[in-house]
């Protein structure tokens, strides 16, 4: 039985996660702001899980309709086959609720409501009062777009963007889902050298790395619908089977990263290390001004940074944990430095002749201060920041003989 799923992702993405579900054989149903739905059954919410590199989630869709009051929102989701879903033990709860131009717009109501009709529908199918909730979590998520309610579940649990290699992390980091959508929106192939000149705790580097060698992001790490009792293990460990297959281990690659803070390039080793892509990475101490190389043909592929003083003394070093195990610095809204920053950025890498060179900034002023107008330019949001992706293309390289 095939069933409607629905992924979010960052808003100007929708085309290269359209693109992820074309390639993995799941249909198309509709493409919106910031979400693309496809049907499948349910290996391919395993298989989606798995295998999407910018997807934020997994979401079964349970049903959509109109609702501008919340009464409608109540018989609406009570009228939900919930049953087919739910089992009688099931820790079911609204994890998260948002409302865009619409008349219900409170998102703790919505939570309430929904939660509320949930509750009453199980009453009704299982003739009980109370639940035991001794079962596995079931996350529902709420979205009222203009009037119109999509309620799902969520069967990814953590973001997808959280692949678990990330240990360390450096100030306002790039994430992995878009940092991996950056790199697709590029034509680069693994044959081709890559670096990132401002690669913080390495999340560039390392997603190249995970695409250059067709690792799955998903491959180690637990979601949310390995407990669902319709979608059962061994769906998981055939989608997982699968993407295990098609690793290509011994592939060489050219991949670099630098950053003039020290400790944050010991924390992209470490991080490197955990995506079993260190082998495959050379991270460096390195101001991007130093900036050279002996290939002929590259790309680089950077997040500069757009918010913050600039230098070693005032980036954030974060390690998973509590109490005297973090380190923070203060973030800043100075940004009296990114003017030379930009200008040094166009002069260095103007430097190397026939290269590609693409960066993500919020910096309104980014062509300006770079010198050179930029052949392609995309809108994306990181998170509520409105940045642009500059692309910068090269000469393509003779093919070899």
């Amino acid at each position: 039985m095939d069933h409607l799923y629905l992924c979010p992702c960052h808003f100007g993405l929708e085309a290269v996660l359209k693109r992820e579900l074309t390639d993995l054989g799941l249909n198309i149903v509709r493409v919106e702001d910031g979400r693309v739905f496809f049907e499948g059954d349910a290996a391919a919410a395993a298989k989606a899980n798995i295998f999407l590199r910018t997807a934020e989630r997994v979401q079964l869709v349970i049903g959509e309709f109109d609702a501008s009051a919340f009464d409608e929102l109540f018989e609406e989701v009570k009228a939900l086959p919930w049953d087919e879903f739910l089992p009688v033990d099931a820790n079911f709860f609204v994890s998260k609720a948002y409302s865009v131009k619409s008349k219900l717009f409170s998102p703790s109501d919505i939570q309430r409501i929904t939660g509320k009709a949930v509750v009453e529908a199980m009453k009704r199918k299982h003739r009980l009062t109370i639940f035991p909730k001794s079962g596995a979590s079931f996350p529902i998520r709420v979205a009222i777009i203009k009037d119109h309610v999509t309620v799902s579940l969520d069967t990814s649990g953590e973001s997808l963007h959280k692949r678990g290699y990330r240990k360390l992390r450096s100030a306002a980091p790039i994430s992995e889902t878009l940092a991996a959508a950056i790199i697709m929106l590029t034509p680069w192939k693994e044959d081709r050298i890559l670096v990132d000149p401002f690669c913080g705790c390495g999340t560039i580097p390392i997603e190249a790395a995970l695409i250059g060698r067709n690792i799955a992001p998903g491959i180690s790490r637990s979601f949310a619908g390995e407990e669902y009792p319709f979608i059962p293990s061994r769906i998981w460990n055939s989608a997982r089977e699968e993407a295990k297959s098609l690793i290509v281990r011994d592939r060489k690659m050219a991949i670099e990263g630098y950053d003039i803070d020290n400790d944050i390039m010991t924390a992209a080793r470490q991080n490197a290390a955990a995506a079993g892509v260190l082998d495959t990475i050379h991270f460096q101490t390195r101001d991007m001004r130093a900036l050279s190389s002996s290939h002929q043909y590259g790309f680089i592929i950077t997040n500069p940074p757009y918010g913050e003083r600039l230098g070693p003394d005032t980036r954030t070093r974060e390690v998973e944990g509590s109490g005297s195990n973090i380190k923070r610095v203060s973030k800043s809204d100075d940004n009296s430095g990114l003017p030379a920053l930009y200008k040094d950025m166009g002069e260095v890498f103007g430097k190397l002749k026939n290269w590609s060179y693409f960066f993500v900034t919020s910096y309104d002023k980014a062509q300006e201060s770079f010198g050179k107008k930029a052949d392609k330019n995309r809108k994306i949001y990181n998170g509520m920041i409105k940045t642009y992706l500059y692309e910068y293309y090269g000469p393509k390289p003779p093919k070899k003989q």
